[in-house]
């Protein structure tokens, strides 16, 4: 399907679960998140909730397993949500083993998930969102050229209160400028 040098996405299946408990289950993973960390059957709801998703027409929510290429591990996940089929919106997410933090996977799940968003599904902007305290996630954000729209406040409330949420974005121009295409 898609992919990079170093990563491809895929479809998730029933027994990916193990693989995506490995991280989900790390608190370090999760503490920016309204989730986790995940117990067994957080990850295999999970995994099962994304499969159901991806038999729903219109399809809406697309979670694909990010692959490390040359191991064939999964190492994280992607995440591309339409927000809105008529103005063509969506907000994409990622999550990714801290044994590959630092290494540019991130920034590489991010790209993957652009160019499904703006080449195979045809929206006009693409969002996410981060928590200000996640660093390292803004910087995934910014190598990827979104641009930071502001900061939104108490929008998720998180075991140790109400966190507030960085905005970025790209638009459909953007996209093809980035890439050359325009």
């Amino acid at each position: 399907m898609l992919h990079t040098k170093r990563i491809s996405f895929r479809e998730m299946v029933a027994e990916d679960w193990i693989n995506v408990h490995k991280y989900a289950s790390q608190e370090i993973v999760s503490q920016y998140q309204p989730w986790g960390p995940n117990d067994e059957n957080d990850s295999i709801t999970y995994v099962n909730e994304v499969i159901n998703d991806a038999k729903k027409n219109p399809r809406r929510r697309y979670a694909f397993a990010t692959v490390e290429n040359q191991s064939q591990m999964l190492i994280g996940a992607g995440e591309l949500q339409i927000t809105s089929l008529t103005n063509r919106v969506g907000e994409i997410g990622y999550v990714i083993h801290p044994d590959y933090w630092g290494k540019g996977f991130a920034t590489e799940t991010g790209q993957l998930l652009l160019k499904f968003g703006f080449e195979v599904l045809q929206l006009h902007r693409i969002f996410a969102t981060c928590d200000p305290r996640n660093r390292a996630s803004e910087k995934v954000l910014m190598k990827l050229d979104m641009k930071l729209e502001g900061k939104m406040r108490e929008t998720i409330m998180l075991n140790d209160g109400w966190r507030d949420s960085l905005l970025f974005s790209m638009l459909e121009h953007e996209w093809t400028k980035k890439k050359g295409l325009g």
